[in-house]
């Protein structure tokens, strides 16, 4: 659907719109709500306001960047998951270099018990949103007890004057294994669906951008629910190699960031958006330069040793033409 109310100015043809892990933004206070004392300067890490300022301008200067070799500008949408609260979000839009541009969020806070949560940065100058809420993912443990995990993120608003449907995700982990815990992500891909379908009783064709950490790859049984549900595509599928993904973990490159869209993207229509690449971000100003880790993400800690670093993910991007 287009919207000719939409303001026109300085539309660039070229845009994109990623995805990032942030890795633990935390701010440096203690939140008696959330288990966030290993993030409070007396906590285990020795979280401090000076080591939160410089993840937060190692984090601006990263999402700045993404795709502006081609597109001469940062983001239009940027989804990011393991923010603490809109506080934090808050803080690194005003951080420089994005301060200069006119970015505002969508932030819901979630039930995660570590107050980690999901939110969606987006340039004004682009995109309008026309209304948000926070997806409950209803899941349970083995004991019965509800797994209280984030809340999958909706945003439907208008790019350069389209409608598009956004989810941004952080899955469930597989911290007690990925067989044991592949259930959740199964059920969290049954529930966008279930949302996309009651979304199709009265919108056709709708323009769906997924996104996040789903904590799965592209031949995941979750992702492969998720495709199977929809007309949907994974433009990432073939980007994952044995030297290169965006996380690694004890030597091993995984691709569970990802950003999935619909096949809408794949059609040429004035006054709409076409894809035109899908990439990992991983320059290497955001990798280890030197030792056994070296080429992989250059994280804020490991254990608790402060490394000093931006994430333990590399961001991952989509790029669209706007067809004029």
């Amino acid at each position: 659907m287009k919207f000719s109310f939409f303001k026109k100015k300085s539309i660039n043809t070229l845009h994109t719109v990623a995805f990032y892990n942030l890795e633990n933004l935390f701010d440096a206070k203690n939140d008696f709500n959330r288990l966030d004392d290993d993030f409070t300067p007396n906590g285990s890490k020795k979280w401090t306001p000076k080591r939160y300022q410089n993840k937060l301008s190692r984090l601006s200067k990263t999402i700045s960047q993404i795709g502006r070799e081609s597109t001469g500008f940062p983001p239009v949408l940027v989804g990011v998951a393991e923010v603490e609260n809109g506080k934090v979000v808050q803080d690194l839009l005003s951080t420089d270099p994005l301060n200069a541009y006119n970015y505002h969020y969508v932030h819901y806070d979630s039930p995660d018990e570590r107050g980690i949560d999901n939110a969606l940065l987006y340039n004004r100058d682009n995109f309008e949103v026309i209304r948000s809420e926070a997806i409950p993912l209803i899941i349970h443990n083995d004991n019965g007890q509800r797994d209280t995990t984030r809340d999958i993120l909706y945003v439907n608003g208008v790019l350069n004057g389209e409608e598009l449907h956004i989810f941004v995700n952080h899955w469930p982990s597989r911290r007690n294994g990925e067989l044991e815990t592949d259930y959740k992500r199964i059920a969290a891909a049954k529930t966008i669906i279930e949302y996309m379908e009651d979304l199709e009783q009265s919108i056709e064709n709708p323009n769906y951008i997924v996104m996040g950490d789903f904590n799965d790859g592209p031949s995941s049984a979750s992702l492969q629910t998720l495709m199977r549900g929809n007309s949907l595509h994974n433009p990432m599928e073939g980007l994952k190699t044995p030297d290169r993904g965006s996380a690694n973990y004890k030597r091993s490159w995984s691709l569970f960031d990802q950003i999935i869209v619909s096949h809408n993207f794949f059609n040429y229509e004035r006054g709409t958006h076409s894809f035109t690449e899908a990439n990992i971000f991983d320059e290497a100003f955001l990798t280890e330069y030197k030792g056994k880790y070296k080429g992989n993400p250059h994280r804020t800690y490991v254990g608790r040793r402060y490394m000093g670093g931006f994430s333990d993910h590399f961001p991952v991007y989509v790029q669209f033409k706007f067809n004029i």
